[in-house]
């Protein structure tokens, strides 16, 4: 349903709504007739080709629509950039006969003027993006007045006016490039360009060694960066020059509160450093007081975190040590693992407690009293070790070793085990 609106007390009632609306004077030719209003141009040249309709009976597209159509996007890129409105270099701009009149105007009111007041509009134009925080474009036009700045004069690229006051040119370009350069660290520092920003406070204060702003601003990036005492050292010079700066006294709080934090953290992995050199020496000692020979490999296998260790207390001289313990059963393929396997620990113990015997055992081969355990030595061959007898006792004396800081020990049913010997000497000789 429509909606009704109430008309306003001064409405001309004598107007007759269902008519069409009268033709003004812009609207019509010089002998009165109505006028046409032409079609809207298209943007950009139309290839008929491009955007012929697939049904010869469907209207065709409005121009612009057509024109967008008629090209990718990287020819529509291409062709905006020579618009004065979307153009982001004046030097592609225009077309390929130079004819845009208003490119030549841009041009010309690049160069209008000497090369400090050329800078300084530069500069002006940075500092309205900047209140808008419009940070990239205010950036890139300080760019663009420390590249006016930058030309050699007298080369071919100095199209400036020449300056009637010497003295004054110089001192609109000091002044230029300061300003350039101090707002383009601003810039560079809100889009978190850090070094940046410190290497335009460097160039400034080389300029001016005065300049707050650049201290602040370099004590910020460096702040941002966790570069505390260069943070610090940045802060400092800057309230030498002016002790009363609010900015600045502030600024040196939040670089001491950071310092605190970071000081803590890093007492902090000091303490764990010593702590781990600590358990790591007192290990090395236990191990070689029980002649228990270690060897670590260039790939040692995923342990879960699971490690040799003295427990419960690692600094302790006094605790036990525990191995990461893998129990193989070759015969069936299959494996159980125990993290931490005293060192006063008997496998006969965690044959009856909990491993044997284990789920998959459909035979019943794999009973506490019915298997044998081996461990392979030190120059490759295998030695019985006893089920009885506590694992200090089998990892000492130096025939076997702890590799990767992973125990490894073979149970076999006893029914079968000359056979596995046999196999695995045959293994061992390469002739199976």
């Amino acid at each position: 349903m429509g909606k009704i609106e109430e008309l306003p007390d001064d409405f001309d009632e004598s107007l007759d709504l269902n008519k069409s609306a009268p033709t003004t004077t812009d609207d019509k030719k010089d002998d009165g007739s109505a006028a046409t209003k032409p079609a809207p141009e298209a943007p950009f040249p139309i290839d008929p080709s491009k955007v012929k309709p697939a049904d010869p009976m469907a209207p065709e597209l409005p121009p612009a629509i057509a024109a967008v159509r008629s090209h990718t996007t990287e020819e529509l890129a291409d062709m905006m950039k020579k618009t004065p409105l979307f153009m982001t270099d004046i030097n592609d701009a225009g077309d390929d006969e130079e004819a845009n009149n208003m490119l030549d105007a841009i041009r010309a009111l690049q160069h209008e003027g000497t090369r400090g007041e050329a800078a300084l509009n530069f500069r002006e134009q940075g500092n309205e993006a900047a209140k808008v925080k419009d940070w990239k474009n205010a950036k890139e036009y300080y760019n663009k007045g420390l590249a006016v700045l930058n030309v050699k004069p007298g080369s071919e690229q100095d199209k400036w006016e020449k300056p009637k006051d010497e003295k004054e040119e110089e001192r609109m370009q000091r002044e230029a490039r300061e300003a350039c350069l101090i707002n383009r660290a601003l810039c560079n520092l809100e889009l978190k360009n850090y070094r940046s920003t410190t290497l335009d406070c460097a160039a400034v204060l080389k300029l001016n060694p005065r300049n707050v702003k650049a201290y602040y601003r370099s004590a910020s990036a460096l702040l941002a960066l966790d570069k505390i005492e260069e943070a610090q050292d940045a802060a400092s010079r800057g309230l030498a020059v002016e002790p009363s700066n609010i900015a600045l006294k502030k600024l040196a709080e939040k670089i001491a509160e950071r310092k605190a934090v970071l000081d803590r953290i890093a007492a902090k992995k000091r303490e764990e450093e010593e702590r781990r050199q600590k358990e790591q020496h007192l290990l090395r000692t236990a191990l070689r007081a029980r002649s228990i020979r270690i060897r670590r490999t260039d790939q040692p296998p995923d342990l879960q975190g699971a490690k040799v260790h003295l427990s419960p207390d690692p600094l302790s001289p006094e605790s036990t040590l525990c191995f990461p313990t893998m129990i193989l059963y070759p015969l069936e393929a299959q494996t159980d693992f125990i993290q931490a396997f005293s060192e006063s620990d008997r496998l006969l113990d965690h044959f009856r407690d909990y491993l044997l015997p284990p789920p998959w055992d459909t035979r019943g081969a794999y009973e506490p009293d019915k298997v044998d355990c081996y461990m392979e030595t030190v120059t490759g061959g295998l030695i019985k070790v006893g089920k009885k007898v506590p694992l200090l006792q089998i990892l000492s004396g130096g025939k076997v070793e702890v590799v990767d800081e992973l125990v490894k020990i073979i149970v076999v049913p006893t029914a079968e085990a000359s056979r596995f010997i046999e196999d695995f000497k045959a293994r061992k000789a390469g002739t199976k």
